[in-house]
């Protein structure tokens, strides 16, 4: 009994921390990949625990007892694994901790290991050192739906009552499991990376490690950025979120490409050999139309989001190709790709999942297959060059720490009816995009325009307005 009060203390608290953050009856846990938030005030150990237990109330099952748990290189990792540990375990389910590894090494092993009933990331992905989040996949390895979110929000405000399992569960070391996500990973591309030169840059993240073993047994010749897990360093002024140390690397060693990851390597962006940034629209368009030529791409189907470029999608539909797109984040990607029977899908931000060789996006599954295209064809200028021209896309952001303001945007009618002029303005030769990010306190403007002149005005003028009317 001793342990009790502190349980429901807890409990009552964070009951309270909601209720003070979002008002009676919205809790909001959940973003667009999955709970995501700073460290201390938002994201707690006892909120970890509480998610812990009722996620495993949730998806309880009489066969699979096993859950999976990595972390990336943050600070706070550890500590949230604890918690989560211990709120699987008090619900009797066992847990497999692999420690540092790389979020789609989680949805890989889900999906192949037979004893397991679903795997949590513990990662903020691309976000800085002070933020962390807990990331949910089910026995295939996809992330929980909306449903099963909303379930457990209800069951953590309304503070419900924890019940004595039949069993305890336990919890064990098994970092030796990663060693099979390599193993497909190297498996993947049918031929060997021998010859090239390669920069990686892992972020101070969770691809630190398994990244350079992966391209060197590939045979590639591999340089190392910000190769240590540094959980305070992770993402500062390096990774998938800034490519300028990347390009430079890769001019000065006469390197093929570069290859950024972010903090938890599910997605990667490149840089060309002269140093020139790739971004996740000329990846997929690149893999897409080898994938076409080989006839692997049913329908001839590619899945994206609002934020892929105009150029992007002309160029595909010149190629026969169908485009189709999602709401922004990979979740809704997957989704489509699984409704559709598309097996190409991603994000310009670098998410890219190809359902031949896995099962969420993985950035070093897409580096791999995309050095593999260089070695095959020709450098990756040349490929970037013959592949498409982009519309002038322009993306700003706007912090915005208002949670209320920025759920509740689309009430601003003064906003409203500056975004309907804008698109009123650019007619066909464009489009406008005004969003609230799902993982960070920003306001997202993208503007995109036959002419650049036109996209900067009404970049500027939408920020401006934002910045008038949703900042207080």
């Amino acid at each position: 009994m001793g342990a009790l009060p502190l349980l429901f203390l807890w409990e009552r608290d964070w009951a309270n921390i909601l209720k003070d953050k979002f008002g009676c009856g919205q809790m909001q846990l959940f973003g667009t990949d999955g709970i995501r938030g700073h460290v201390g005030n938002f994201l707690t150990a006892s909120l970890a625990l509480q998610v812990g237990y009722w996620v495993a109330e949730e998806i309880k099952s009489q066969t699979e007892r096993v859950v999976l748990i990595g972390e990336d290189s943050r600070n706070s990792s550890p500590m949230l694994t604890a918690a989560l540990t211990a709120g699987f375990t008090a619900a009797g389910l066992d847990v497999w901790q692999l420690g540092l590894c790389p979020t789609p090494a989680i949805a890989y092993l889900c999906a192949n290991l037979p004893d397991v009933l679903a795997g949590v990331m513990v990662s903020a992905s691309h976000n800085p050192p002070g933020d962390n989040g807990i990331k949910f996949f089910d026995r295939e390895g996809i992330k929980l739906n909306q449903a099963t979110q909303a379930k457990i929000e209800a069951l953590i405000q309304a503070q419900a009552t924890w019940q004595i399992p039949q069993r305890w569960g336990k919890s064990w070391q098994k970092s030796s499991l990663i060693e099979a996500y390599k193993t497909n990973l190297c498996h993947s591309i049918g031929n060997d990376l021998t010859g090239l030169k390669i920069v990686l840059d892992l972020a101070w993240g969770a691809a630190s490690q398994l990244a350079p073993q992966v391209f060197r047994d590939s045979g590639a010749e591999v340089i190392c950025l910000h190769d240590q897990p540094d959980g305070d360093r992770i993402n500062l002024n390096c990774g998938s979120t800034n490519l300028a140390i990347l390009g430079e690397t890769v001019k000065a060693h006469h390197a093929d490409l570069g290859i950024a990851f972010d903090g938890d390597a599910d997605r990667a962006l490149a840089v060309d050999e002269n140093g020139q940034p790739v971004n996740g629209d000329y990846i997929l368009y690149l893999w897409g139309e080898e994938l076409l030529g080989l006839d692997k791409l049913p329908n001839q189907a590619i899945v994206t989001t609002v934020m892929a470029n105009l150029g992007f999608e002309q160029a595909w539909q010149k190629l026969g190709g169908k485009f189709l797109r999602t709401a922004v984040g990979d979740q809704y990607v997957h989704a489509e790709m699984l409704e559709s029977g598309a097996m190409l899908g991603g994000e310009q931000s670098g998410h890219i999942l190809c359902r031949h060789y896995g099962v969420s996006g993985d950035g070093i599954l897409t580096a791999i297959h995309l050095a593999a295209l260089v070695k095959q064809k020709a450098p990756l200028s040349q490929l970037v060059s013959a592949s498409f021209t982009p519309f002038p896309q322009l993306l700003k952001n706007v912090r915005v720490e208002s949670k209320q303001q920025r759920s509740h945007w689309q009430s601003c009618e003064v906003l409203m009816g500056e975004i309907e002029k804008a698109i009123a303005d650019l007619g066909n030769q464009g489009r406008v995009l005004v969003r609230a990010s799902g993982t960070e306190p920003l306001m997202r403007v993208m503007v995109e325009a036959e002419k650049l002149e036109a996209a900067q005005h009404w970049t500027d003028h939408l920020v401006a307005t934002i910045e008038k009317y949703l900042i207080c």
